[in-house]
């Protein structure tokens, strides 16, 4: 049984009672009044293919016209009213619209349907917001390619299991997000390629009588054509799910990148340095300088994750067609999109921000065994032998510099032919980790030749 505070809490909040609730549960301005501008542009294409086929007259459409100019202008001068009770943005623009001009204003909607009218405004906005993460994440790659330029040949350990591997270059280690940005770049530019079909006309579900010109009304929208069934034009938000399931991969890239910051700063590391821009100080401990922009970027991962979840939730159950659970697909796309362009544009920042810490790189670079793998490959190449013996051989100097407390270019050469006779001082020649890392010319290899090579690459395809 509902207590009475509970009751006290409800009626506050519904004191109109069942009109107030579904009033509350139906509308959707609160969030939609963002789709304004791709509503108004929809309305207006629609205006303009009316008058065009002799549906409207000329007249009606130049008050329209001019009408939803006005009405954009407005909006966006904050001196128009939004109306909960009219439920969403497509109602509170017709209805100051007639407002404005009177009669005509209710032949705007002639062969259009609210179905189509949102499906057409929120696939316009999710291509805007498409193009816009695009153009975001090529001015995060240039800032991760400069850091890459800075630092072709500046050698740091590569890691498997956060341990320390083999070496590698910093320019390399850049270079792994450049390709991981890429493929999100391609993802949404994909996305946008299937998302540019025009609904607007595919009315409530059927189509319409009215002899309407579908292609002139994508056209007008920068669509390729328009969507090829109406049933269909309707009920999708693949754009939608596309856009957030491209989101949430980019998402994920940021967070790693975020987490190698958070690690990399610390103190135990000493990899990078981040200006006081983007960190903060402890309350209580003076000498902490907190990754407080990392940490948020890598969070974020889990609510545009989120937004991916609820709507593919969302839209599992719903026969053909519209049903009004789709309203509910709006809130967490603008979520996600907003989260999405604000970690990529934190991230730019601190990209360009950092400074690598190169004496504390190759000091870790060197440490931890690195060049045992350079070791065991100069044991097949020089001495023919097999690489799992070679392995084996390689494996008893880790274990001999390990007792001695110190690295294998450390041991002499009659420790080293211990372990195998056919040993000879050309080992050293592999042993240093700049050798290491100029060694390593295979494609897609750390050598710094290879990551000059990678940068002109990526250069030439950014423009």
């Amino acid at each position: 049984m509902m207590s009475d505070g509970a009751n006290s809490m409800w009626g506050g909040r519904f004191a109109g009672g069942v009109d107030a609730i579904m009033e509350a549960i139906n509308a959707s301005i609160g969030y939609d009044k963002r789709l304004y501008g791709q509503d108004i542009a929809g309305s207006r294409a629609h205006a303009a293919m009316l008058a065009a086929q002799g549906i409207i007259t000329a007249e009606d459409r130049a008050a329209i016209d001019a009408g939803l100019v006005q009405v954009q202008g407005e909006i966006e001068a904050g001196t128009f009213t939004f109306r909960p009770a009219l439920e969403d943005i497509h109602m509170n623009i017709e209805a100051r619209l007639k407002e404005i001009i009177g009669e005509p204003a209710g032949r705007l909607h002639t062969a259009r349907s609210r179905n189509d009218q949102v499906a057409v405004d929120f696939r316009l906005w999710v291509r805007d917001q498409a193009d816009a993460v695009v153009t975001g994440l090529d001015s995060l790659m240039r800032a991760f390619l400069a850091q890459a330029e800075a630092g072709a040949d500046w050698v740091m350990p590569g890691f498997t299991h956060l341990q320390t591997a083999q070496p590698v270059t910093w320019g390399h280690h850049m270079l792994a997000y450049v390709e991981m940005l890429g493929r999100d770049k391609s993802r949404f530019e994909d996305a946008r390629r299937r998302m540019n079909e025009c609904p607007l006309g595919a009315a409530a579900l059927a189509g319409t009588s009215f002899p309407i010109d579908r292609h002139a009304t994508a056209a007008a929208l920068g669509f390729d054509r328009p969507t090829a069934n109406s049933l269909d034009s309707v009920s999708d938000r693949d754009f939608a799910l596309e856009f957030l399931s491209a989101a949430s991969i980019c998402a994920m890239h940021l967070s790693r990148f975020a987490e190698e910051l958070v690690i990399w700063s610390s103190a135990q590391f000493r990899f990078v340095r981040l200006s006081d821009a983007f960190t903060t100080g402890s309350s209580i401990m003076p000498q902490k300088k907190n990754p407080d922009a990392a940490e948020l970027i890598r969070a974020k991962l889990g609510r545009i994750l989120g937004a991916t979840v609820a709507l593919f939730t969302i839209m599992k159950g719903l026969a053909l067609t519209y049903s009004k659970d789709m309203q509910e697909d709006k809130e967490q796309v603008f979520d996600a999109a907003d989260n999405l362009m604000l970690g990529i544009a934190a991230m730019e920042g601190m990209v360009k921000d950092m400074t690598a810490n190169q004496d504390a790189l190759a000091v870790a670079a060197a440490s931890g065994f690195s060049t045992a793998t350079d070791l065991a490959d100069w044991l097949v190449r020089s001495l023919n032998l097999p690489f799992r013996e070679a392995h084996h051989v390689t494996g008893s100097l880790v274990a001999m510099a390990e007792k001695k407390g110190c690295d294998l270019p450390d041991l002499g050469l009659a420790e080293m032919q211990s372990a195998h006779s056919g040993i000879t001082e050309e080992v050293y020649s592999v042993l240093g980790v700049d050798n290491s890392v100029r060694s390593r010319v295979s494609y897609g290899g750390t050598a710094p030749a290879n990551v000059r090579a990678q940068v002109a690459r990526w250069k030439e395809i950014l423009g």
